[in-house]
């Protein structure tokens, strides 16, 4: 998701990991991304977009299923271990944070730098600036070099006690950010949460037995994974281990779990309306919409959250924003797809969208990137028109190879061996037409593909 200034969450993260790593580090340091395996090459894609044309220092874990931050932090620590010895300093950093001030946020990792050195597991504590029910806390204690000693740390509260929190000098919001020594960390959860340190290194030697550890990018083995107890990092560690320290930090942190998180990123309007994209307000108040494609009219309403995408369209009280999961558990318990594809699709080599479907017909955007190439591939129920839009197209249709340009067309039977490739230096934009008694993504047998999805 691209915020209102065109960028990804993901893509800012990185810049401010790199950022650190030079200045704090020399530039000495490596970048490694832990998420789902659907999510690598996209991934790498936002790296790749931080400095054009420049290799950057990154590598991947990529998961079969999400298992928490426990398993996360655990299995990248022993990968730093691996590589870098277990004095090696770790600097954990969610994706979905937003940081205003990059120039603060240096100076407090420089100074969780110095107590994890020490051997601290460090937190960041914000200051809070409201008493927010939607964070959890950390009660500081007494003082330390750079920082403060974590007393505890309390769950989201009460607004009650929100309000006593934020009239105290010793309550910070937990921003779920950490720095400590790799070592350091594996040495408290085989402390403090034993079971998970011992199914995180029976997963991790899994790993390791695999072909290519060396490698920059290593998938976690699904059936040591799904052994390891799904608990957060919070849960399993900070909250039982006796060396915590709290940084107190002010840098403009906020995190983007909700859409009242990306409301407070737009200007509001003199009647406290706010809008990304293109909308009208009549007679209303308080309202935020956030519109891709179309325009949204809000009409005599008040305190709303209007969420227009090609997928689906959301209306909500803002007090139920966090509500969004329970939607989507729903959507799981029914077996839809909108849980799990969007109508615009990432792969290795690009994008599709779904434009339109129906009864045996399915009309399709596909997008491809310089260079790349979807797999040689065939499907059993369905036919396909390609008709390239802008670029050129170099297509493998059965025993032919041709060259498909700008305005012109080929189609490919059920049953043809095929494969689609952009051989230019611009993007490759065609429009696809299947037809068939099947058209589900599923129907797909691949034979050759860069990617290894054979």
């Amino acid at each position: 998701m691209k915020l209102v200034d065109g960028e990804s969450l993901l893509l800012k993260t990185f810049r401010r990991a790199l950022a650190v790593m030079e200045s704090l580090g020399g530039g000495k340091g490596e970048l490694l991304t832990v998420t789902n395996r659907d999510y690598y090459f996209m991934s790498k894609d936002e790296l790749a977009a931080l400095k054009p044309g420049e290799p950057l220092p990154g590598s991947y874990l990529l998961e079969p299923e999400g298992r928490n931050t426990a398993p996360a932090v655990a299995l990248a620590a022993h990968r730093v271990v691996e590589q870098y010895g277990p004095d090696a300093l770790m600097l954990v950093l969610a994706a979905d944070h937003l940081i205003q001030d990059p120039a603060r946020f240096t100076a407090a990792v420089a100074d969780a730098v110095a107590l994890a050195q020490q051997g601290h597991l460090v937190t960041f504590g914000i200051l809070p600036t409201g008493p927010e029910t939607g964070f959890g806390y950390i009660e500081a204690g007494e003082a330390l070099p750079r920082g403060r000693k974590a007393v505890r740390f309390v769950e989201k509260p009460s607004l009650e006690k929100a309000q006593t929190y934020l009239a105290s000098d010793n309550f910070y919001w937990n921003s779920g950010m950490f720095c400590f020594q790799a070592g350091r960390l594996l040495e408290e959860m085989a402390q403090h949460a034993p079971d998970v340190g011992t199914a995180v290194q029976a997963c991790w030697q899994a790993l390791k037995a695999q072909p290519n550890t060396a490698a920059h990018m290593l998938e976690i083995p699904a059936q040591a994974f799904a052994q390891v107890p799904d608990i957060s990092i919070d849960y399993a560690v900070m909250e039982r281990s006796k060396h915590v320290a709290v940084v107190p930090s002010d840098f403009g942190w906020s995190d983007i779990g909700s859409w009242n998180a990306v409301k407070e990123l737009v200007a509001p309007d003199a009647a406290h309306n706010r809008a990304v994209g293109e909308a009208i307000f009549v007679d209303s108040r308080n309202t935020f919409v956030q519109s891709e494609d179309r325009l949204v009219a809000a009409v005599g309403v008040d305190n709303l959250m209007i969420i227009d995408t090609p997928d689906a369209l959301l209306v909500a009280h803002p007090d139920k924003a966090q509500d969004v999961k329970k939607i989507v558990a729903q959507l799981k318990t029914r077996g839809h797809e909108a849980y799990k594809l969007h109508r615009t699709v990432a792969r290795p080599w690009g994008t599709y969208t779904v434009l339109e479907e129906g009864p045996r017909f399915k009309i399709k955007r596909i997008e491809v990137k310089p260079g790349a190439s979807l797999s040689l591939q065939m499907h059993h129920h369905r036919s396909e028109h390609w008709i390239v839009v802008s670029g050129m197209a170099r297509v493998v249709n059965g025993e032919r190879e041709i060259m498909v340009g700008s305005n012109e067309s080929t189609y490919i039977p059920a049953g043809h061996k095929h494969r689609l490739e952009n051989p230019g230096v611009l993007d490759l934009v065609m429009i696809e037409v299947q037809s068939g008694e099947y058209l589900g993504e599923d129907d797909i047998v691949r034979f050759e593909d860069f990617y290894g999805r054979t």
